[in-house]
């Protein structure tokens, strides 16, 4: 058996096949990895598509649509490989993209997961939004890049090309000890799509280990494949899905004042859609504030054993000022303008 298995979740995604599996195809070392494709119920040619011209690769069928997050979890349920990597449809990888990082997970068995460096495949010389170089988040739980803040990307210079400890790791690109996966549960399938993977890290950096980023491996993003960044459905499932995974793993002492915070914000978002005539956009972020309240319940039983596997609170890859604030008021527009406010991680 390979050490690695690299599962690419497919639904009506033959267009996607066509231009990105030659890519990992040629750049993946079968030696170390094979390739799997978790196809959602497609209704399209993918599947025929696959077996006709990538004979080597397995397809796993699943009976329905369930989302990127149950998707995966069905997929990976059935595979015994020690490292899962969750590669999206739209990523093409550059030579040698899995031996940088499996060589530093296999050194260090407090690395649970890991991420290459993330360029956009529309532009190779910028960072892609989703991951660019590393994953964190501030203390009110927005997240943002080394290489991207906000709507920010920032251009590839090398002025990152160093490995880091990271609080995310891009579900684009995500690399993860499958044991540990499979510990936690896999990602949240009530979340379908969109900031499971910052939950489901959040979940690893409490129980104590480590993440990183390791840029000697890249990979490059097409990015908003499936739904367009700005899609109203996305702006929903991000709005809804950041709180559910603020209830589920803050600590108690932090989860008031924390959840009143980003009600006000977001309430604030909403009534600049609203001023724009925005309609389709504040009618998500109600919509998933209204959602959220009808969700809780139902989380409670997953907050409680989420604390009970913690025993980190305070993390050095967060930082203890709103970026919505710097972003904006103070303009700090680049990562390297953030460091002077990252925490000792305790």
């Amino acid at each position: 058996m390979t050490l690695v298995a690299v599962v690419i979740l497919n639904w009506n995604g033959i267009d996607l096949l066509e231009k990105y599996l030659p890519s990992v195809c040629e750049n993946t070392n079968s030696d170390l990895a094979k390739i799997y494709v978790a196809d959602n119920a497609s209704t399209d040619d993918s599947v025929t598509f696959i077996k006709k011209n990538y004979p080597e690769i397995e397809i796993i069928q699943l009976d329905k649509n369930y989302g990127f997050a149950g998707g995966y979890n069905k997929a990976l349920n059935s595979l015994e490989e020690k490292y899962f990597v969750l590669l999206n449809s739209d990523v093409a990888v550059a030579p040698k993209w899995i031996e940088p990082i499996l060589n530093k997970m296999e050194a260090d068995i407090s690395i649970a997961a890991a991420q290459p460096k993330i360029l956009s495949d529309r532009d190779n010389s910028y960072f892609e939004y989703a991951g660019a170089c590393g994953g964190f988040i501030d203390y009110l739980g927005y997240p943002f890049c080394r290489g991207r803040v906000l709507a920010n990307l920032e251009k590839d210079t090398g002025q990152y090309n160093t490995t880091i400890d990271v609080f995310w790791c891009s579900g684009a690109a995500l690399f993860i000890r499958s044991e540990l996966y499979k510990k936690v549960g896999g990602l949240d399938a009530k979340f379908f799509a969109h900031m499971e993977e910052i939950d489901l890290c959040w979940q690893l950096n409490s129980m104590g280990y480590k993440l990183i980023c390791e840029p000697s491996s890249v990979v490059y993003h097409f990015g908003g494949a499936t739904l367009d960044y700005n899609n109203p459905r996305k702006l929903y499932l991000n709005f809804r899905n950041s709180l559910l995974m603020l209830y589920k793993n803050l600590p108690t002492n932090k989860l008031f004042s924390i959840m009143f915070s980003r009600m006000i914000l977001d309430g604030v978002a909403a009534i600049q859609f609203l001023m724009k005539f925005d309609f389709l956009n504040f009618k998500a972020v109600f919509k998933a504030h209204i959602d959220f309240y009808k969700m809780v319940s139902a989380y409670k039983f997953s907050r409680k054993e989420t604390q009970e596997n913690s025993i980190v609170t305070s993390f050095s890859t967060v930082i203890n000022r709103p970026i919505v604030w710097l972003y904006y008021f103070k303009r700090e527009r680049s990562f390297s303008d953030y460091s002077k406010y990252f925490r000792t991680r305790n």
